[in-house]
Formats: C-alpha cells, structure tokens, sequence
C-alpha cells in the first residue's frame, strides 16, 4: 500500500519512515502543485505550489495506515502553517495526501481527534487533501540523510 505525507523538508521525514517498522520503501519528491516534474530549485521558489513530501509503500500487514499517521504526527508540528522549524514556504506545509476514501477518512478522523484532545496549543492545520501526480526528487535527495552518514 501507499501513504503520502509532507511534514517540512523531506530529509529528515523519509529516514524516520524509512526506519519504520513495516514501511517497504520511500520515495522523496514534489506534490500538490501545478507544474509538471518540477526540480528543487524551482520548488524552493515557494511558486511552483509543491510540498516536498514522503512517498511511502508499506505491508499493512506489519504497520497500518493509523500507525503511519501516528509516525507523522508526533514527529513534526502540526500547527505551523507553512513552516516546520527554520524552514518557511508553502513547500514545507504539513500534508495528508491520500490515495483513497478510506485514507481520507482515517486522516480526517485521526486529525480531528488530535486536535480535540488538546495535544497541542493551537489548532492544526495540516491539509488532507487526494494525492495528485507525486514527481520524484533528484537521486541526490533520495535517502540523503543515509548518503551523508547519518
């Protein structure tokens, strides 16, 4: 199966998938804007409407989709628009790009019980929105953090 998730810059949320138990493979790349198979430079324009994000195949078998979403949550804030530590733009925002109906469904309900639990200060304000056509990030982004030793 296949889950879709923009939380800031993609280095750091594709190792921490990557290194989850029952994830197959990651991908990072470009989603959710409208030009095709835009490069990093033109995405860090914040003009391309792009977010960096994760693709992830996982067995939901070892892992479920609920269990994903609980990785992603706890690992970036969720109520910073557009931003995730130092890193500004529309490219960083926090996403649920789902595949299907269901994903929508458990995205939304794991948002808004989230959010009703008062974890967090303010509210969140994480899209959840379908996944359009994902453009895969130049080979040298692919496991960077792995490359570079970390």
């Amino acid at each position: 199966m296949k889950a879709t998730f923009g939380a800031g810059c993609f280095w750091h949320v594709e190792d921490l998938l990557g290194k989850t138990k029952g994830v197959t493979s990651t991908a990072v790349g470009y989603i959710g804007g409208q030009l095709p198979n835009p490069t990093y430079e033109e995405v860090c324009t914040d003009k391309t409407g792009h977010a960096e994000a994760v693709e992830v195949e996982f067995d939901p078998d070892e892992i479920s989709y609920e269990e994903l979403l609980d990785v992603f949550w706890k690992n970036h804030n969720p109520t910073t628009l557009n931003r995730q530590g130092p890193d500004i733009g529309h490219q960083y925002r926090s996403a649920i790009f789902y595949h299907d109906e269901k994903q929508k469904e458990i995205a939304e309900k794991s948002k808004q019980n989230l959010d009703s639990s008062k974890v967090f200060n303010d509210p969140i304000v994480t899209e959840i929105v379908p996944a359009p056509q994902f453009y895969k990030a130049e080979e040298y982004h692919q496991k960077y953090f792995k490359k570079q030793g970390f």
